[in-house]
C-alpha cells in the first residue's frame, strides 16, 4: 500500500478529488481556453460519405457477443462508407446546443477536447496518408502522404502489428478546451472522454463483425471488420478489424491489420 499511495498517479487522484466543503471556496488554475474545433485549413479536404442504408442492431446482443480478436484480413482495404461509419461512430455530430455541436459520445461540458487522426493505408478511393477528422463538416483532412504504418508501430512501443493495419485512428487531446473550464480536475474528464468514444468504436466494429458472420448488414454492402482489445499501450488498448484505432490511453487496430498535443 504505501507503493501505491506515494505513485504519482494516486497523489493526482488524491489532489484533484472534490470535497463538497471545498466546492465554491475551491481555486483552480488560470488556464486560456482553446478553440472547440481545431482545422487544417490549408490541408487537403475530403467529405465523407453521408450514412446511409443502415440496420437497426441489437444493443443487448452487440455488448454480450462482442469479444477480442485477433484475426486480421491483411491486404483487404476497407471501403470508403465503412470508414465514414466508423468516424461517425466514433465522433459524429448528432445535435447542436449555442456553439456547441452534440456528438454520438457525450463530453464533459460539451467541450470535446479529444481530436482524432487517421494514418490510412487501405481505404477505398483514399490514398495512403495522416488525416485529420474536420468534425463540423464530416471531413477529413490531408496532413502527409504515403503510409504511416510503421512509423505508428514504432511511436507504439515498438509494436510491429500495428504496420498491418488498413488504417489507424488516432486520438489527441486538447488540453485547454477542457482544463480552462475544469482545471487539474480535467485530466480525469479527459480520459472518460477517449474511453467513451472508443466504446463507440468498438460496438459499431462489433455491428461490422456480425457483416462478416452474416448475421447483421452494415451498410448496403459487406466489410470485413471486427474487434480486438489488445493491452500494451499506457492505459487501454482495442482494435477495429480493418480499421486501427491508437491513442495515448486507447489503441483500437484492424483485422487487417499517438498524438497529443
Amino acid at each position: 500500500m504505501p507503493d501505491l499511495r506515494s505513485s504519482l498517479g494516486a497523489r493526482y487522484l488524491q489532489e484533484t478529488k472534490f470535497r463538497s466543503h471545498e466546492l465554491l471556496p475551491r481555486s483552480r488554475p488560470r488556464i486560456e481556453p482553446a478553440p472547440l474545433f481545431k482545422r487544417y485549413p490549408e490541408a487537403e479536404r475530403l467529405a465523407l460519405p453521408a450514412r446511409s442504408g443502415l440496420a437497426p442492431a441489437n444493443l443487448w446482443a452487440l455488448l454480450q457477443t462482442r469479444r477480442s480478436k485477433r484475426a486480421y484480413a491483411v491486404g483487404r482495404p476497407i471501403s470508403l462508407a465503412d470508414f465514414a461509419l466508423l468516424c461517425w461512430a466514433a465522433q459524429g455530430v448528432t445535435a447542436r446546443a449555442g456553439d456547441h455541436l452534440l456528438r454520438t459520445a457525450p463530453s464533459a461540458g460539451a467541450l470535446y477536447p479529444i481530436e482524432t487522426y487517421m494514418a490510412v493505408t487501405q481505404v477505398a478511393g483514399l490514398d495512403p496518408g495522416l488525416f485529420h477528422l474536420n468534425v463540423p463538416e464530416f471531413a477529413v483532412e490531408r496532413l502527409s502522404s504515403g503510409a504511416a504504418g510503421q512509423a505508428v508501430a514504432q511511436a507504439s512501443l515498438g509494436q510491429a502489428f500495428l504496420a498491418e493495419g488498413a488504417v489507424i485512428f488516432i486520438w489527441s487531446a486538447v488540453l485547454r478546451r477542457n482544463m480552462s473550464k475544469y482545471g487539474q480536475r480535467g485530466l480525469r474528464y479527459i480520459l472518460l472522454d477517449a474511453g467513451h468514444i472508443c466504446q463507440n468504436l468498438l460496438l459499431a466494429a462489433e455491428i461490422a463483425r456480425n457483416v462478416v458472420d452474416g448475421k447483421q448488414p452494415l451498410t448496403a454492402r459487406k466489410s470485413p471488420l471486427s474487434i480486438w482489445p489488445p493491452s500494451g499501450l499506457a492505459s487501454k488498448s482495442v482494435t477495429v478489424d480493418n480499421c486501427n484505432v491508437l491513442t495515448a490511453n486507447i489503441e483500437c487496430r484492424t483485422r487487417n491489420r499517438r498524438m497529443m498535443k
